[in-house]
């Protein structure tokens, strides 16, 4: 059996106020009626905590359209878990982030997606978003608990990153993460208004090294950078089945949070299997785990036990076949599919993400 997961990702919900063109919740977006319930959430927790897991993420969707949240935190808290709430921040008010507090939350992750407000309102198709986002994130600090900035960035909002990095420091975070769009789901839909040009890139790399230095010991900055313009694939979730263990809205148990991105792969669900089960035994978290399953090139590589064969979510979305080598590695037969995409891009409409 593989070792203990370190964390778990509870996807409370996937409803949500915003209608971000890159979310990373699936095509197929799951209703209300087949969330899990508060009860079946607490079994989970107890369970990933026996499992060995140390944290957990509690994100969406947006998980404070979840009228049990509170509830929800306090069972995570009782389970033994430390707990971050990811969040957009527009339904955080004063009254429920004294009650998040009491249950035991123990940090806040919040998303911007621009610096300006009208870039933030195209972008997340919200009016007035970003003004609630700073009322959130004074809501945390006045707390006491720790804040992290999630900016997610790419072609059109790359020009503000260092404004982004200045909100953080404003708003009294002392972490921001820079994520550039890894492209499946939605940001695949919208890759070709959304990957950055090599030039934007270096540029940004730039910015976060520079913000690093002046900022040392005041501010944590992330940065995760995109695939598309790589010579070697990145160890995703740190190997398929190794590092990481997600749950869905209806309970789905994933290796991955894009997982349910690879069409015709069954996974096992709380409601039927124990995550220590899911975890050691079904096969869709055995089918990519360790180096067994790598075709040539990555059977052999010398990288193969630092980059675990790359994603495997984004290998079926360019190939079709998940246990493809990630087109992200020069090695890869696969790897012109990303300069033919950087070639296609330029385009300015986004496709919002949207119930069906």
């Amino acid at each position: 059996m593989a070792d203990a997961p370190l964390a778990l990702l509870a996807e409370l919900t996937h409803r949500c106020p915003l209608r971000c063109p890159y979310c990373s919740n699936p095509a197929e977006l799951t209703r209300a009626s087949a969330e899990l319930s508060t009860a079946e959430w607490a079994r989970v927790f107890n369970e990933a905590a026996a499992l060995g897991c140390l944290q957990i993420h509690l994100s969406g969707g947006e998980p404070t359209a979840r009228r049990d949240i509170v509830e929800i935190v306090a069972a995570a808290r009782a389970a033994g878990l430390y707990t971050n709430l990811i969040t957009a921040g527009v339904l955080l008010d004063a009254p429920l982030m004294g009650r998040l507090v009491e249950a035991g939350l123990d940090h806040v992750q919040l998303s911007v997606q621009d610096a300006e407000e009208a870039g933030a309102e195209r972008i997340g198709g919200m009016k007035g978003a970003m003004a609630k986002k700073r009322v959130a994130a004074a809501l945390v600090t006045a707390s006491g608990l720790p804040l992290t900035l999630n900016a997610v960035v790419h072609r059109q909002n790359l020009h503000n990153l260092p404004r982004l990095i200045e909100i953080a420091l404003e708003w009294g975070a002392g972490r921001i993460e820079v994520a550039h769009v890894q492209y499946y789901g939605w940001a695949l839909a919208n890759r070709a208004a959304l990957l950055p040009t090599r030039a934007q890139l270096d540029e940004a790399t730039r910015i976060v090294e520079a913000a690093r230095a002046a900022h040392r010991g005041r501010l944590v900055i992330d940065y995760v950078v995109p695939d598309y313009h790589a010579a070697r694939p990145k160890a995703c979730m740190g190997g398929w089945g190794r590092r990481f263990l997600g749950v869905s809205p209806a309970g789905n148990i994933l290796p991955c949070h894009a997982a349910e991105s690879i069409t015709g792969m069954a996974f096992p669900n709380v409601r039927e299997t124990s995550l220590a089960a899911a975890w050691g035994e079904s096969p869709a978290f055995n089918a990519f785990r360790g180096t067994g399953w790598m075709p040539e090139p990555c059977r052999g590589c010398e990288h193969a036990e630092r980059d675990w064969g790359g994603c495997r979510c984004q290998a079926f979305a360019l190939t079709g076949d998940a246990a493809a080598t990630d087109p992200a590695c020069a090695l890869s037969p696969h790897h012109g599919m990303l300069a033919e995409a950087l070639a296609e891009a330029g385009e300015t409409s986004f496709r919002y993400r949207e119930f069906r």
